[in-house]
């Protein structure tokens, strides 16, 4: 568990947006709870790897690298996978510690070895390159097995924040999708990875899956001479986290039920189903680990009814770290949820900017989705519905990033009304693109 006695500990704040007025008999109170950490001392692009040992949190990597043989078609994707890997390796901050993971039908450790994490520092980052050149293509895919080992070797260092990172550029298909569910269910709360798809012949929905149960990124690097880059810029990111185990606490008074908890920005993520009892009222919902960062949650809670001229306090919404003697560390940062009800129909119908971009937001990532299953499906008439639903979205919201993607799979005829035409040649990776990012939102404009 995280060690909070540091003094480049982020400081975190809470701020709460929301329209607490309800009309006679309304129940349902949303909010958008805002939580930023900031003095972390996260590094940036290009910032060197060597803090001075001891000076940021301990932390553990564990790199898993898909050597598959479809990693040979064409060869130079293995080269850019022994490449990028390298290049993570150089961005590992002095005292890291850190392993090398060979992924095919079975898990093997391909540096240090020994069921040991080896520890950051130039001799060990020079012999694990070294070590790369025996990551060659071969044998099939169980990614599940490649996960347990991950966690095995990670669970052995006394550290801070645990991390994993993988590659694969194949479907899952040596093990049962049943068995990899139930490899990220043991290791759900125990280490966060960030998941890539490289090239075009892997399943979405497996990497995003492992990505969002580990409380990590997912994304597509559909040139592999990309991931270098890419790893570089994952590898930075990670050595940033100052804090694991933040958890969203969220007590609610008697006769509340809350209907729903997500995570809205950078990206969309449901954790009403991750909750976990902490005492009379309250749960705790995993957000993983933390560095200079500021994410949206999206609460909603259903309240009793209540006559007019009464208030209460709907949600109270603080941050906390779960310690190993089942006791918490509380981060400081709290935002109440308030209900008032009024006769006053301006107030209480007004929708807060927050929620109602959001709730946009929210229902962006689900029409594309939906568009893309229906257009694999052959439902033509669907999917133009949807993805046209999607453009009008995105436009309205300002969100040029997947607007700009939606338009390689549709032609806009006017992006305001939704009106769209589904182009009859797609790129694969244009498709994979769309599919993989369609959870990214944008932030509300303040």
């Amino acid at each position: 568990m995280a060690n909070l006695a540091k003094s480049n500990v982020p400081q975190f704040a809470m701020d709460v947006y929301q329209n607490e007025f309800l009309p006679e008999g309304g129940r349902e109170v949303n909010a958008i709870v805002t939580v930023t950490a900031t003095g972390g001392g996260t590094i940036g692009s290009g910032a060197p790897h060597t803090y001075a040992q001891g000076n940021g949190p301990s932390a553990a990597v564990a790199i898993m690298v898909d050597c598959s043989g479809s990693m040979d078609y064409p060869p130079t994707k293995m080269r850019n996978a022994r490449d990028a890997t390298a290049a993570a390796i150089d961005t590992l901050r002095d005292g890291t510690h850190f392993a090398v993971i060979d992924g095919t039908h079975v898990a093997k450790e391909v540096y240090p070895g020994g069921g040991r994490l080896a520890v950051a520092d130039p001799a060990t980052r020079e012999q694990a390159k070294q070590a790369l050149r025996r990551l060659t293509a071969g044998g099939g895919t169980a990614i599940g097995t490649w996960l347990r080992l991950a966690d095995r070797l990670l669970s052995s260092a006394d550290v801070a924040i645990r991390h994993g990172i993988l590659l694969t550029d194949g479907r899952n298909e040596h093990e049962s999708p049943e068995a990899l569910r139930a490899a990220l269910d043991e290791c759900a709360g125990r280490f966060t990875c960030d998941a890539r798809g490289v090239g075009t012949d892997w399943e979405v929905k497996e990497v995003t899956g492992i990505a969002s149960a580990l409380l990590g990124t997912a994304d597509i690097v559909a040139d592999p001479a990309h991931l270098a880059a890419d790893f570089t810029r994952m590898m930075e990111t990670t050595m940033g986290k100052e804090v694991a185990d933040v958890a969203l606490r969220v007590w609610t008074p008697v006769g509340t039920t809350i209907r729903f908890v997500k995570q809205v920005a950078p990206s969309v993520e449901e954790l009403t189903d991750r909750r976990t009892e902490a005492g009379p009222r309250a749960g705790d919902y995993p957000t993983g680990s933390w560095g200079d960062e500021s994410r949206d949650y999206h609460l909603c809670v259903e309240v009793p009814a209540a006559s007019l001229g009464q208030e209460m306090l709907a949600a109270r919404v603080s941050l906390v770290v779960p310690q190993a003697d089942g006791s918490v560390q509380n981060l400081g940062a709290q935002g109440l949820v308030r209900a008032v009800w009024t006769d006053d129909m301006a107030a209480s119908t007004s929708i807060n900017p927050q929620v109602a971009h959001y709730t946009g937001q929210a229902e962006l990532a689900q029409a594309i989705q939906q568009g893309l299953d229906l257009r694999k499906a052959g439902d033509i008439d669907g999917a133009t519905a949807k993805l046209g639903r999607a453009v009008q979205l995105a436009s309205a919201s300002g969100n040029a990033d997947t607007a700009k993607l939606l338009a390689k799979v549709v032609d806009v005829v006017d992006a305001a009304t939704g009106t769209v035409r589904l182009k009859t040649k797609v790129a694969e990776a244009d498709e994979m693109t769309l599919e993989t990012r369609s959870t990214k939102t944008v932030r509300v404009k303040k």
